[in-house]
């Protein structure tokens, strides 16, 4: 069966066309400026000429019109018709506590996701336009939603409840939740395959380290810990968010900047993290990492304090797990960046970790980087959420 995955943003559509039995990637591509001047949907294909078509899209459901049209398409496509899509696997950032696995979409799966779009107002809206617009374009065929924050829902209420008051819990369901679970989840049980065993027998932490990052703990099969919360602001210093802070800060600069919450929580979204660290230098940690090589203080400071934070995570989960066998770094910058796993990997020793330098420049590719007879096993695991959408997806129709 072919699995159509889709992640859809306010005004991108992300897809990609899976066999479910070979596990193939058959075609990908992006519609972006939906809703907006200069739309532009890009497809690829294995074999095939990249096809780039420049035509206003209205909505979503253009858009996803379109991307029908290219997958079948005589020259650019990979399919002949419609009909050889068996499912839709979409991408859905917040499951609250109603969902702990992915689902079958129907009437009341989008109201549920509707409901809980006040925990994440920027992201449930725009999943929901997906669904919206397949459903129209693709009546009959069957719809999965797989949630970003599912595979963190084994975490114990220890882990997950904040120190307010209790009252807050019960009204709003406030509590740390986690994102990139889709990620964890994948990553985790690769990094036991390549090692030949079973997840449930390890003690795993996943280094999901992109423009946004966060960090599991996944014991025995399950996550019992992740650092992202309520909202993707909390846990690590990312691309342009804050991460951990006093929460003091936030009324404090409000009061000396003259700034409302809402511009204050674009500060702390948009314009803090290793943007505002480095002195607005970049988000981008190739440009960072290029320019502490070359004896800027400020990004020599920058990726210290970065990797710091990851290294404190790693040490905290480790301990919360009492113990752990395998590290594995993903997503942009874990896969990719030997500046920031060389500043990380030194903290790694008093876990027992022998890192081989050579193995560590490697950049994208599954490789142990670890040397026989270390302790601990370090790795860098790409990701590939959308084939564990496609996964999921294929699990819940049977």
């Amino acid at each position: 069966m072919n699995i159509l995955v889709i992640n859809c943003g306010s005004s991108s559509l992300k897809y990609q066309l899976i066999d479910s039995a070979s596990e193939k990637l058959l075609a990908k591509g992006l519609a972006e400026r939906i809703g907006i001047e200069g739309s532009v949907l890009t497809h690829s294909a294995e074999g095939k000429e990249k096809l780039v078509r420049q035509e206003p899209m209205k909505d979503h459901s253009v858009a996803v019109k379109m991307v029908i049209e290219a997958l079948t398409d005589k020259e650019y496509g990979v399919i002949n018709s419609l009909s050889e899509i068996g499912a839709v696997g979409h991408r859905v950032v917040h499951g609250g506590e109603k969902f702990d696995r992915a689902v079958k979409i129907d009437d009341s799966v989008i109201a549920d996701i509707e409901a809980l779009s006040s925990l994440a107002p920027l992201h449930n809206p725009a999943n929901l336009i997906g669904i919206r617009a397949c459903a129209e374009n693709m009546p009959g065929v069957p719809q999965v939603a797989v949630f970003d924050t599912a595979f963190h829902q084994t975490m114990p209420k220890k882990a997950y409840m904040y120190g307010l008051p209790y009252e807050y819990y019960e009204k709003y369901r406030l509590r740390r939740y986690g994102f990139h679970g889709t990620s964890h989840d994948y990553v985790s049980k690769r990094a036991a395959e390549i090692l030949g065993k079973d997840r449930k027998d390890l003690k795993i932490i996943v280094c999901h380290l992109g423009n946004g990052a966060s960090i599991s703990a996944v014991d025995h099969g399950r996550c019992v810990d992740t650092s992202m919360g309520l909202t993707p602001l909390e846990g690590l210093i990312m691309g342009t968010r804050s991460g951990d802070m006093d929460p003091a800060i936030f009324s404090f600069i409000c009061e000396k900047e003259g700034l409302t919450p809402e511009q204050m929580n674009q500060v702390l979204n948009k314009k803090s993290g290793v943007l505002g660290l480095s002195g607005g230098l970049s988000s981008d940690f190739r440009d960072l990492c290029d320019a502490a090589d070359n004896g800027n203080e400020l990004a020599q400071m920058t990726l210290d304090t970065y990797a710091y934070h990851v290294a404190k995570y790693i040490g905290g989960y480790a301990m919360a797990m009492q113990g752990v066998d395998v590290i594995a770094f993903t997503a942009g910058i874990g896969e990719n960046s030997y500046g920031v796993r060389s500043r990380v990997c030194p903290y790694l020793a008093w876990l027992g970790a022998e890192v081989e330098d050579e193995k560590l420049k490697i950049r994208g590719e599954e490789m142990i980087v670890s040397k026989p007879g270390s302790r601990l096993t370090v790795m860098i695991v790409p990701t590939n959420e959308e084939l564990m959408i496609a996964r999921q997806t294929m699990e819940v129709l049977g």
